[in-house]
């Protein structure tokens, strides 16, 4: 059985009354896979939030070493205190959590161990096994097979590009984009041109609908399902439009996050082909209409160039790269700007904005190193809807 060497922690503690009922949650994750192998909850007793949190890294550290004794070990939590103090750079001072630092710097005296602080939201895979634990007052604990990572993520990097063929010497942090189509109007039922011009409908009954199942989807990353291996997501942003604002407001419920506007990543504009179908736009403006199809400079009347739409996609990748480097982001956006996005992820030529099939409320998962790599995890995954 081939023992994982490279270990990632997520850990996390909680008190209701601080003092009060108490518990603690760790995952340790196959940092070469992604592959969540363990989930530990312990029911504390009474204690502070502070030695709950204690507690939680010592469980995910006993869980590390039993896997794996010589495993390089990545440790992260949202505690900056015990992060901090683990790293030798701040003074333990309590007596409760002198005793227990001490037990945990034994375990990991001789280890490659490094210490990370990351904000709450990215840690709620150790924050629910914490209320797990408060909640149902026992301990549990959860162990994948060994050597039987699921097919999807056996190739999984967490935190590097996944193939080998990738660059080199990838410096930027890892963004990942979860891309949210909007979900249908009435435009969309009746298959007719709706740009960022032109009427501005919100979501249909049936678009409500699907968005609520895309939002539960995007909420079960990083916890459970095929997109466990993943980094919860911490941060939405939307498309000025109303029916992604619609969409992106039911998302933003679900996962308790508040919404940035990026006017970027507003759809194409079709100009003067807003509203009528197809076939409708084709009939009035023939000559028009048939220099567009597969034209990188021609637009619709009063509509926008693909060229000129990309400059302004790629504008809006930068500013989200660099709004939320290193987080997990749900973009909730339009059919072009989702395929300019994938356009760019793939380093693709013009016809990246016609061969991907983008669904209303389908999700696709891009992973950027700033400008200098990039990978494609899924493209219009619908199997929620």
């Amino acid at each position: 059985m081939t023992k994982p060497s490279k270990l990632i922690i997520e850990a996390d503690g909680g008190s209701r009354g601080n003092p009060g009922s108490a518990g603690s949650g760790a995952v340790v994750i196959d940092a070469e896979s992604g592959e969540v192998i363990l989930e530990i909850a312990k029911y504390i007793g009474i204690a502070t939030n502070n030695v709950a949190e204690y507690l939680a890294l010592k469980a995910g550290l006993e869980g590390a070493l039993a896997l794996n004794s010589e495993a390089q070990i990545l440790v992260r939590m949202d505690s900056k205190l015990v992060i901090e103090q683990m790293a030798g750079r701040w003074k333990i001072k309590h007596p409760d959590m002198i005793q227990i630092g001490s037990q945990i710097q034994k375990l990991v005296a001789n280890l490659d161990i490094r210490w990370m602080w990351i904000p709450r939201e990215e840690n709620s895979r150790a924050d629910a096994l914490a209320n797990k634990a408060m909640d149902d007052r026992a301990d549990s604990v959860s162990k994948s097979e060994q050597n039987a990572p699921r097919s999807g993520v056996a190739e999984f990097n967490q935190e590097l590009p996944s193939s080998v063929r990738a660059p080199g010497e990838v410096t930027e942090p890892l963004t990942t984009l979860v891309l949210i189509r909007h979900g249908r109007t009435h435009l969309t039922e009746s298959k007719r041109i709706s740009g960022s011009g032109g009427e501005n409908p919100g979501l249909s009954e049936l678009g409500r609908s699907d968005a609520h199942a895309a939002a539960k989807a995007v909420a079960s990353i990083g916890s459970t399902g095929q997109w466990a291996h993943i980094s919860p997501v911490s941060a939405i942003v939307a498309s000025p439009i109303q029916r992604t604002r619609d969409t992106a407001n039911i998302l933003a419920n679900e996962l308790g996050l508040g919404v940035d506007i990026v006017d970027h990543i507003a759809e194409i504009s079709f100009g003067d082909w807003d509203g009528h179908t197809n076939e409708e736009a084709e009939a009035k403006w023939p000559a028009e209409f048939a220099r567009w199809r597969g034209s990188w400079s021609d637009s619709p009347p009063n509509g926008e160039s693909l060229a000129d739409f990309d400059a302004r996609v790629q504008d809006g990748l930068d500013e989200i790269l660099s709004m939320h480097a290193g987080k997990t982001v749900a973009v909730v956006s339009h059919v072009m700007p989702i395929r300019g996005l994938v356009r760019a992820a793939m380093d693709a030529g013009v016809s990246a904005y016609w061969r991907p099939q983008i669904s209303p409320c389908s999700v696709t998962i891009l992973r950027f190193w700033g400008r200098q790599a990039a990978e494609i995890t899924t493209v219009n995954s619908t199997s929620h809807l």
